[in-house]
């Protein structure tokens, strides 16, 4: 929904894209393609993804139509090896984990999107790494955009919580706020906490921070709060930048 609204959260998004150096491209990291393998989307139009149900009739006909890059595509390939990454030229495009937030950052959708999915057989320790190999892309005029919740329970949603959290929702967002705005290669750590299991009750949502933590970590920078808070109980929206925009 947050395509749809303008709030704290958005408004931040829309602020970054206005502020940020226009990207070459863009490299999106996004909870909802998430697959038993590495891919990166190779086609020159990827179409919008409607990957949802049970929401108002607007949302399904948002188009991002922004065109896609092959050459990109491949160009993540190349620098990850001797990681295996798949080019997918049919199968994905732009979901919407992807196109909420770009829909805000740069709503001309004037600039090339390229997708990476997640693996979803692989532990944390292995999308720090790829966050890391793919890192150097940035210093070509690519931003990588990682898109996911800190904390995403679905099940315990509370409606009348519209921006607070509860207490161990609050709880793991300062833990993982701690750890990206100090020491990010110790994300992967951020397992091990004590309220990471309702937390991330599956990890779909919360892998894509492991490749801005790996990225970060490559640079040997830290991250910064673009914007925080909870939602409904029990979801985080914290966003974190790194690197400096003007």
């Amino acid at each position: 929904m947050n395509t749809l609204e303008h709030n704290r959260f958005t408004d931040a998004w829309t602020e970054f894209g206005l502020r940020i150096e226009r990207p070459s491209a863009i490299l999106a990291i996004s909870a909802h393609w998430f697959v038993n393998a590495s891919l990166v989307s190779a086609m020159p139009t990827p179409r919008t993804i409607h990957d949802f149900y049970g929401f108002p009739q607007e949302l399904f006909e948002v188009e991002y139509s922004a065109p896609g890059s092959p050459e990109l595509a491949q160009r993540v390939a190349d620098v990850v090896q001797p990681t295996w990454i798949g080019l997918d030229r049919d199968s994905w495009g732009i979901d919407h984990g992807t196109w909420s937030v770009l829909a805000h950052m740069f709503p001309k959708a004037d600039v090339p999107v390229v997708q990476l999915s997640i693996d979803a057989s692989k532990p944390a320790a292995y999308h720090l790494e790829l966050g890391a190999a793919i890192a150097g892309l940035r210093r070509e005029g690519v931003l990588i955009l990682a898109s996911g919740n800190v904390v995403h329970n679905l099940r315990l949603i509370d409606w009348q919580l519209i921006e607070s959290g509860f207490d161990w929702a609050r709880r793991f967002d300062d833990a993982v706020r701690d750890v990206m705005t100090s020491d990010p290669s110790r994300a992967p750590a951020l397992v091990d906490h004590g309220d990471y299991g309702v937390s991330v009750p599956t990890p779909d949502h919360f892998w894509p921070l492991m490749y801005l933590a790996g990225a970060a970590s490559k640079s040997a920078e830290s991250a910064r709060v673009l914007v925080e808070g909870c939602a409904m109980g029990s979801l985080s929206m914290t966003s974190y930048v790194v690197g400096e925009f003007a």
